[in-house]
C-alpha cells in the first residue's frame, strides 16, 4: 500500500533498518550507554528493559509477554562487560527489582558492602554487582513506561570519581535527572521503533493474506476503478487493475451498482452488497460484490467478488420445476393460468380462446394396462397437441388426462378449426402398449377470453362446462361455449354452485327445513316429517336444492352434503329432546353417492350408534334410481339401518322402468310415489289405476305409501279413498326453517269423514 503508515515511519525513523527487531534494538541500546558513559564519565553502564506484546492476548493481565533485554558497557575491563550481561539475565529476581524501582538511588560501596538505603532492599543488589570489578559508586535510574516498553538505567564508578553533569540547555541539571531524561528517551525510541516494526509487520501481513484469500477481493478507488486485486480475482474475474467496475457489466444494472457504493462511501452501511450477472466469454455468469471501507487514507473501498452463478442456475430451474409439469415438460396450471392473466391484463384488446381438452375413457387405459402406460400416453399426447397448434400458440398440463390451450389472435371459427383438427388427428393416433391396442380420443370446450369477465377463472370455468357438455355429448367433439345455449348454461351454473357449495360447508352456510307427511288414515299424535336443505347466500336469501344439489352429485360433493344434514339434524335432535321424542317420524335424504361411498357408510353407522335415544325416529329415503343402479349397496343400508331401529324409504317409486321386481329385493318400510302420479290424480283415470296398484301392492309386501305433491285437499281426500297412507305437499303446509318448529304433536289435517272432494270412481 502506497505510502501506508509502517512506510512511512520506516523511511524517516529506521532508514530501513527494521529487518530484524531484536538486533536494531540492541544496536540502540549500545549507542545509550557509550552516550551515558561519556556524558557522566562513569567507567560502566547497564540498561534493563521490559517490552510486552499484546497482539494475541486481550488482556496483558491475562497472559504474560514480556520479553527483556539486557545490555551493558565497560569502557575498559571488556571481559567483565559479558559475565556481567550474563549475571543480569539470570537474576530473574534482581531484574524485576530494578524494573519495578520509582526512585533514582545513589549507592556509594563502604568498607566492601552495599550501604542500605531507605527506597529499596540493597542487599538485592549484592549477589548481581559482584561480578563487576571493584566498585565504588552506584547510579540507578527510576523505571520509565512508555506504551507497552519499560526500560531502568545505571551507571557505575570503578575508577572514577562521581562527578556533577551540567548539560548545555540546563545548568542545573545533575546526574539523576540526566540520566532519567535519558532514559525516557531510550523508552520512547524502543516503543516508537516496537510499533514501527509491529505496524511493518502487519502491513507485510495483510499483503500476504490480501493475495492469499480463497475468494476474489480487490481495491477500489474513489473513482470506482481497480486499483489491485489478488491472485483468485486475476484467474477468475475480467478484472483489469484501471478498469471502472461500470466496465464489467450492462448499463441496465450500473444504477443498482451505484446505489450499493453510494450506501457504503456514504456511512449508511458499513457493508453492502449487490448481485450483478457479468459476461465471461459465451456465458453470462451471476457475482456477489460486497464493498467495505479498506480503511486507508485513500478512501478505498475494498471488494469481495463471490461467483454465485450455481445458485442462479439452482433457482432457474427450480423455478422451471415449479412452472412445468415433470412427466410431460409442458407448462403446469400455475404458468398457464399466469399466461392468462397477462393476456387480460395487456392494454391492447386481443382476441384469444382458451380450450380444454380431456381424454375420453383415460382411466380404463390406466385400468387395463397400467399407469405407465397411463404416463407414456400423456407423453405422446402432450408432444402431438404442441405439432397441432399453431405456432405461438400454447398447451399446458392442467393436471390428470386434462390439457389447456391459449390461442392467441384466434376468432371463434379459427379456434373451432384447431379442436376440429386436434379431434381428428388424436382419434387416428395409434397408442399400443404391450400388445394391446388403445383408442385415444378428446373432448375440447372453447371459451373466449372475454377481457370483460371478472377474471381468468370465470373464462376457465366456461371452458371446463363446453368440455364437460362436449363430453356427455358422445365424446371425441368439441363445444363453443355460448351464455345463450341452454346446456351450457345448466352446467355452467352448476359448476359455479360447487364452488358455493364447498363454500357453504366450510363456512356452515346451510339450513335445515321441515315438511310434514300427514298420514291420510292414521290418527298419529306425533308428526312425521322430511328434512330438507336450503343453502343460505350472502344476502340472506335461501337457494333451492333443485339448484345446488344436482351440482353436488356432478362434482362428488353429495356424500358430504348428506353428511352435513345428517350431523346437524342430531345436533338439533340433542338440543330438542322434548319435541324429538313428541315427533313420530324424521325421514332424512340419502344421495346415490354416498350409498356407493363406504368411507361415508362406515362414518354414519358410528354416528348414529352414539345417538340411540334418536336413531329409532329416524327413516332414511332413497331414490328409486339409487336403489336400482345400486341394488347391493341399498341392501347393505338396510342391514345397517334395520338392527338400529330405523326405517327405509324408496322415494320416486314409478320413475323407473323396472321398479317392480326390485321390490322383492328391498325390505323397505316406506314406498313414496313419484308427484307425476299425484298431481292430476282427480282426473285422470290411469294415475289412479297406477296409485290403486301401488297401494295393494304395498297391502301384500307389507310396505306403507306416501304420496308427494299433494297441492289441494281434493287430491288429499282421494288418495285416503285410494288407501294412500300418508301424504305430502303444500296443501298440507309448505317447508319451513326446523329452528322454528318448538312441537313434535300432531294437528289432523283432513276433516273426518269429509268425502266431498273425492270425485269418480276408480
Amino acid at each position: 500500500m502506497v505510502n501506508s503508515t509502517p512506510q512511512l515511519l520506516k523511511s524517516v525513523l529506521s532508514e530501513g533498518r527494521f529487518t530484524d527487531e531484536h538486533a536494531t534494538t540492541l544496536a540502540l541500546l549500545d549507542e545509550a550507554l557509550i552516550q551515558v558513559c561519556a556524558q557522566v564519565s562513569c567507567d560502566a553502564a547497564f540498561i534493563v528493559t521490559s517490552q510486552q506484546d499484546n497482539l494475541f492476548a486481550p488482556s496483558l493481565e491475562v497472559v504474560d509477554t514480556a520479553k527483556r533485554q539486557v545490555a551493558s558497557y565497560f569502557t575498559l575491563e571488556r571481559d567483565s562487560q559479558s559475565l556481567f550481561t550474563q549475571a543480569l539475565l539470570s537474576d530473574t529476581e534482581f531484574l524485576d527489582l530494578l524494573l519495578a524501582n520509582e526512585f533514582a538511588l545513589e549507592l556509594s560501596l563502604t568498607d566492601g558492602d552495599i550501604p542500605p538505603s531507605e527506597q529499596m532492599d540493597t542487599s538485592k543488589f549484592a549477589h548481581a554487582l559482584s561480578q563487576l570489578p571493584q566498585w565504588l559508586h552506584l547510579a540507578v535510574s527510576p523505571a520509565v513506561t512508555v506504551g507497552n516498553v519499560r526500560v531502568m538505567l545505571a551507571c557505575v564508578y570503578i575508577h572514577n570519581q562521581p562527578i556533577e553533569v551540567v548539560r548545555k540547555d540546563d545548568v542545573n541539571s545533575c546526574r539523576h535527572f540526566y540520566l532519567e531524561d535519558i532514559t525516557f528517551q531510550v523508552a520512547s525510541a524502543m516503543e516508537l521503533r516496537r510499533v514501527s516494526y509491529l505496524l511493518e509487520n502487519k502491513e507485510r501481513q495483510y499483503q500476504e493474506l490480501f493475495q492469499q484469500l480463497p475468494m476474489a477481493c480487490a481495491l477500489v478507488d474513489v473513482n470506482d476503478c481497480v486499483v489491485v486485486q489478488n491472485q483468485v480475482a486475476n484467474q477468475s474475474l475480467p478484472l483489469i487493475e484501471g478498469q471502472s467496475l461500470y466496465d464489467l457489466m450492462q448499463s441496465d444494472d450500473h444504477p443498482l451498482l451505484e446505489d450499493t457504493l453510494h450506501i457504503v462511501r456514504t456511512g449508511m452501511l458499513r457493508q453492502a452488497f449487490c448481485e450483478l450477472p457479468l459476461k465471461t466469454g459465451i456465458q453470462q455468469h451471476w457475482y456477489k460484490f460486497s464493498f467495505c471501507h479498506a480503511m486507508n487514507s485513500q478512501k478505498q473501498l475494498l471488494l469481495m467478488v463471490e461467483d454465485i452463478t450455481e445458485r442462479y442456475r439452482l433457482a432457474d430451474e427450480l423455478s422451471f420445476h415449479s412452472n412445468h409439469d415433470a412427466l410431460t415438460g409442458l407448462p403446469n396450471r400455475i404458468q398457464f393460468e399466469a399466461l392468462l392473466e397477462e393476456v387480460l391484463a395487456e392494454d391492447e384488446e386481443i382476441q384469444a380462446c382458451v380450450a380444454f381438452l380431456d381424454l375420453d375413457q383415460f382411466q380404463v387405459i390406466n385400468d387395463l394396462s397400467g399407469h405407465l402406460a397411463g404416463d407414456q400416453l400423456l407423453q405422446q399426447v402432450a408432444k402431438r397437441l404442441k405439432q397441432l397448434l399453431r405456432k405461438g400458440d400454447v398447451v399446458a398440463r392442467l393436471g390428470g388426462d386434462e390439457f389447456g390451450l391459449l390461442m392467441y389472435y384466434a376468432d371463434e371459427e379459427a379456434a373451432k378449426q384447431v379442436a376440429k383438427r386436434i379431434c381428428h388427428q388424436l382419434f387416428e393416433h395409434e397408442f399400443v402398449w404391450k400388445n394391446v391396442q388403445h383408442n385415444v380420443s378428446a373432448s375440447i370446450g372453447i371459451a373466449k377470453l372475454d377481457k370483460t369477465a371478472d377474471d381468468i377463472y370465470q373464462v376457465m370455468s366456461q371452458a371446463d362446462a363446453a368440455c364437460r357438455l362436449a363430453k356427455e355429448e358422445g365424446r371425441n367433439r368439441w363445444h363453443y361455449f355460448c351464455p345463450d345455449d341452454p346446456q351450457v348454461h345448466t352446467l355452467y351454473n352448476q359448476m359455479v354452485a360447487s364452488v358455493d357449495i364447498t363454500g357453504a360447508l366450510a363456512l356452515n352456510q346451510f339450513e335445515l327445513f321441515y315438511q310434514l307427511i300427514e298420514p291420510l288414515s292414521k290418527a298419529e299424535s306425533g308428526l312425521h316429517m322430511e328434512i330438507l336443505l336450503r343453502m343460505v347466500q350472502d344476502d340472506g336469501k335461501f337457494v333451492s336444492p333443485g339448484v345446488f344439489l344436482p351440482a353436488a352429485e356432478r362434482y362428488n360433493l353429495a356424500s358430504r352434503v348428506d353428511r352435513w344434514v345428517i350431523d346437524n339434524l342430531l345436533k338439533w335432535g340433542s338440543d330438542n329432546l322434548d319435541t324429538w321424542s313428541e315427533l313420530s317420524m324424521v325421514s332424512v335424504n340419502l344421495s346415490a353417492m354416498s350409498l356407493a361411498d363406504q368411507k361415508f357408510m362406515g362414518w354414519l353407522e358410528m354416528r348414529l350408534m352414539v345417538e340411540p335415544e334418536l336413531v329409532d325416529k329416524l327413516c332414511f329415503e332413497i331414490t328409486e334410481t339409487a336403489a336400482v343402479s345400486q341394488l347391493q349397496q341399498a341392501t347393505a343400508l338396510i342391514d345397517l339401518l334395520q338392527p338400529l331401529g330405523c326405517k327405509l324409504a324408496l322415494d320416486d317409486f314409478g320413475s323407473g322402468f323396472s321398479s317392480f321386481a326390485y321390490l322383492k329385493c328391498l325390505n323397505v318400510d316406506f314406498v313414496k310415489i313419484d308427484g307425476q302420479f299425484v298431481v292430476n290424480l282427480c282426473r285422470d283415470s290411469s294415475d289412479q289405476a297406477i296409485v290403486n296398484a301401488i297401494c295393494q301392492l304395498g297391502k301384500d309386501m307389507n310396505f306403507e305409501v306416501i304420496a308427494e305433491f299433494v297441492e289441494s285437499t281434493e287430491i288429499g281426500y282421494k288418495l285416503k279413498h285410494l288407501g294412500v297412507d300418508y301424504g305430502q305437499g303444500y296443501a298440507i303446509n309448505k317447508p319451513a326453517p326446523l329452528s322454528t318448529l318448538d312441537s313434535g304433536i300432531r294437528h289432523p289435517w283432513l276433516i273426518e269423514d269429509n268425502e266431498q272432494f273425492i270425485g269418480g270412481d276408480i
